[in-house]
């Protein structure tokens, strides 16, 4: 899935690991990714983790698509920052799922996420 995911490729998202409800994923802030104060853009910080999301909810092997999601912002990044998406599966029931994605700047947590999935019997183009 995620080599035919261009827009986080394009952003420079890497894929570091991915499995069993579970993913992680990287991404560097660029200056083209600040806003007018200077920190990252909210938009930017999301698709990174939604990407974790994806990439942890599509692991059992059906597709799967974002139902709902929510950010909570905890600290800012900045241009130069390496930020990383660590995604993880709550519970799964019937054809929907709950995942918690936490990005983090080292140590320091920057995002909260939580995003809500459901198995799609085929994709919709």
């Amino acid at each position: 899935m995620f080599d035919a995911d261009r827009a986080s490729r394009e952003l420079g998202i890497e894929l570091l690991e991915a499995g069993d409800g579970r993913a992680v994923a990287r991404m560097r802030v660029t200056e083209s990714m600040v806003n007018g104060h200077a920190v990252a853009h909210g938009g930017y910080v999301f698709l990174l983790a939604d990407t974790a999301f994806a990439l942890a909810c599509n692991s059992h092997g059906p597709t799967t698509l974002a139902s709902g999601a929510e950010i909570t912002f905890v600290a800012p990044a900045r241009a130069g920052d390496v930020l990383i998406a660590r995604a993880e599966e709550r519970t799964r029931y019937g054809r929907s799922g709950i995942y918690d994605v936490t990005v983090l700047r080292g140590d320091e947590v920057v995002a909260e996420f939580r995003g809500r999935s459901t198995v799609v019997r085929s994709p919709s183009r």
